[in-house]
């Protein structure tokens, strides 16, 4: 006799064999936990992931606007959008939802949508009946590559980006390039500072690869899409299954964040544009402090500039000061700030906050 897990992965493996799309499926272990990737997959995979009736999907209103018909008979609980709404507010109108619904232990709760989405269904599943099960469709850039991997789950408290959350991991990631098709250019333009973080920290090859393309090659050329995109996933999850509770090597994912986070909430940016400034300004501490070059200094910039990121933003430093000091990567009298040696290699420095605000005066 089959056990209800068999029957679902027998239909799982039938749809891949029906499918047009040619899903790839890949599968890793964070502290105990399997967490499978299904890439180049379509929306409607979903129903053969997850039981229909047992799950309930959240997602945001233009979301919801954008891709109404993929919602159609799914139980689903709309929030508003952006990042002024990535707060415990929300998160209680979630809960205050999930018990209208009488979800229980054994509901899923799937966040279809971007960084705030995912960040934000996490949370709640985490703190539901003191955690439920929980996956994700991403549907932006930054996304797909940062913000859905790795189990960082929270809400901002006031101008204090994600000071709330836990370390939890999804049960599955599910990604449909299509989503991307409905993305408004400036949110396509956001993930790509994500991808160039990465290529910053640990992929030298990507760097030069981005060098050679401009957005709009990615956009027309989906093989060449995805192929970035599952190497960033990798990038991360790799990063992350050696270290998944940010005790080493996953500090160097905060590259440009600092500075940036701060600037981001000061002034409501976008967040990878908030992050592309971050990085500059960070690539300028790293010359100071350990060497880096200044002629890739300067090819990091050309090379934002490229994807239509800001390199610069004139800045109230007291007010920008005030709140980065308030960084969860503080420690005491020292902030973890992530320095580049060279293009793909990065190093976590611990810079005193007397020097770190001198330096922040300074540029």
């Amino acid at each position: 006799m089959f056990q209800k897990g068999d029957f679902r992965e027998k239909i799982r493996q039938a749809f891949f064999q029906k499918s047009r799309v040619a899903v790839k499926k890949a599968a890793h272990n964070f502290s105990g936990k399997t967490v499978s990737y299904y890439f180049d997959a379509e929306f409607s995979l979903l129903e053969h992931i997850v039981s229909k009736e047992k799950t309930i999907l959240v997602t945001d209103e233009n979301i919801f606007a954008a891709a109404k018909e993929k919602f159609d008979g799914w139980n689903t609980i709309v929030i508003k959008a952006g990042e002024e709404f990535k707060q415990q507010a929300t998160v209680d109108l979630i809960i205050q939802q999930l018990i209208e619904k009488e979800a229980d232990r054994n509901t899923m709760i799937v966040g279809v949508g971007g960084g705030v989405v995912t960040d934000i269904t996490g949370y709640a599943a985490s703190i539901y009946m003191r955690g439920v099960r929980f996956g994700f469709v991403p549907t932006t850039i930054l996304a797909m590559v940062d913000a859905s991997i790795g189990g960082k789950n929270g809400v901002d408290v006031g101008v204090y980006k994600n000071l709330v959350g836990f370390i939890r991991q999804p049960d599955f990631l599910l990604f449909d390039y299509s989503l991307l098709k409905t993305l408004p250019q400036e949110h396509w333009i956001n993930g790509f500072a994500e991808v160039i973080k990465h290529a910053c920290i640990k992929d030298a090859g990507m760097f030069a690869l981005l060098e050679k393309y401009v957005p709009e090659d990615f956009k027309k050329d989906s093989t060449l899409l995805a192929t970035l995109i599952e190497r960033n996933v990798n990038i991360k999850t790799t990063v992350v299954l050696n270290d998944e509770f940010e005790r080493g090597d996953r500090k160097l994912l905060n590259f440009g964040h600092t500075l940036g986070h701060a600037i981001e909430n000061v002034y409501q940016l976008l967040h990878g544009h908030a992050i592309s400034i971050g990085m500059m300004a960070a690539a300028a501490f790293s010359e100071k402090l350990i060497g880096f070059r200044q002629e890739d200094t300067q090819r990091l910039k050309v090379l934002l500039e490229k994807y239509h990121l800001p390199t610069a933003k004139a800045f109230e430093k007291d007010k920008v000061w005030n709140l980065l000091k308030m960084d969860k990567k503080r420690a005491s009298s020292e902030m973890n700030f992530i320095l580049l040696k060279n293009i793909g290699e990065a190093v976590v420095q611990p810079i005193p906050l007397v020097q770190l605000e001198q330096l922040i005066l300074q540029n």
